[in-house]
């Protein structure tokens, strides 16, 4: 039988798996995202890495992803590239799912 200890340690383990996963793919998603909107932008292969390395940093700045959400339409609006707040969040969502996808896939591996 198992116990409540070993059932209250399945748990936690469990949790911070999860978490792991959630940080992960939250960081896959937001260079993801940042070679999209690099891509729309026009920016080249090498700028585009960088760019997207910063819009992972700017993740950092708050809890959330309203730091991020930011930083893409700031950067969208400054070059003139017309992207609306819902487009940018539906595609932060696409990007979040296809991150999942990609990192539980790789753990298959």
């Amino acid at each position: 039988m198992v116990t409540f200890d070993e059932r209250g340690r399945a748990y936690e383990k469990k949790f911070a798996l999860d978490e792991e996963l959630r940080f992960k793919a939250t960081a896959r998603r937001n260079k993801l995202l940042g070679l999209w909107a690099a891509d729309i932008i026009g920016l080249g292969e090498t700028e585009a890495e960088a760019y997207a390395k910063d819009v992972v940093i700017a993740d950092l700045e708050e809890p959330g992803e309203e730091d991020v959400f930011r930083k893409i339409k700031d950067d969208l609006d400054a070059r003139g590239v017309e992207q609306s707040d819902h487009q940018i969040r539906r595609v932060m969502d696409d990007l979040m799912a296809k991150a999942i996808d990609q990192i539980e896939s790789e753990s298959k591996e």
